[in-house]
């Protein structure tokens, strides 16, 4: 059986996107969100999960090799910061809306009308996938330029360096794809006119098997939660020591 041509809606995309496929059925599946399945179809390729996990990996290979490439001067913890935004799922969603991704979704009933085409999870998860496919029917070379094509002009955009510890690892959460970070007041010790409090912050998320945690101390809550997302920040690499 010959494949199906492609639609004048996807050729369209393909257009913005800068690939075409030759693959239909990968093509579809890299569109078909999870909100489609039937019981029988459950825990197979489906729909695009898998191949968004190995497009989260294709695009965190090629941003890391294109902003070393760009940002030859800055640290570690500098490349990390521009590498997190780069590949938060803000941003991979506001990739997809440039592409006009949304309009191509194969989604369930349900999750059409509750906005699924704009929800920002979705969109994101979705760019992933399509790398995915591209990386799957191209190879990492044709992932690369697509990445490098979306990606690049978002290099003159990016934003000021957090001034803070906790809004640092708010972006970098965000960026890893994890839940915002929760923070919780273990103890408070010391006089009235001196506490102390020990407060700790835990970050989770879909993405994260086990849990970031880590333990801060401070004269005040602020204080304290700052000093836990710092030590966080350190813990996981993001940062090389307090500022």
């Amino acid at each position: 059986m010959a494949p199906t041509p492609p639609t004048r809606r996807a050729k369209g995309f393909e257009a913005r996107l800068g690939y075409q496929f030759t693959d239909r059925v990968l093509f579809k599946r890299a569109l078909t969100h999870a909100s489609v399945r039937t019981a029988a179809k459950r825990g197979g390729d489906h729909d695009n999960e898998r191949l968004e996990f190995l497009g989260d990996r294709v695009l965190g290979l090629a941003v890391a090799e294109l902003i070393t490439e760009t940002f030859t001067a800055a640290s570690e913890g500098e490349l990390a910061r521009i590498f997190n935004h780069l590949v938060r799922g803000e941003t991979c969603a506001d990739v997809a809306r440039s592409m006009g991704l949304g309009e191509q979704l194969i989604l369930s009933d349900s999750e059409a009308g509750s906005g699924g085409r704009e929800k920002v999870t979705i969109l994101a998860d979705a760019c992933e996938a399509v790398l995915g496919a591209i990386f799957l029917e191209g190879g990492f070379d044709a992932a690369r330029r697509i990445v490098r094509l979306h990606w690049t002009g978002r290099l003159q955009t990016l934003p000021e360096e957090p001034a803070d510890p906790k809004s640092a690892l708010q972006e970098w959460a965000q960026g890893q794809g994890l839940d915002l970070p929760k923070y919780k007041e273990l103890s408070r010790a010391g006089p009235d006119h001196a506490p102390q409090f020990t407060t700790e912050v835990r970050v989770g998320g879909r993405k994260a098997p086990l849990a970031r945690v880590a333990i801060g101390n401070g004269t005040s809550k602020r204080a304290a939660e700052q000093s836990a997302a710092t030590a966080l920040l350190i813990k996981e690499g993001v940062w090389k020591s307090a500022p």
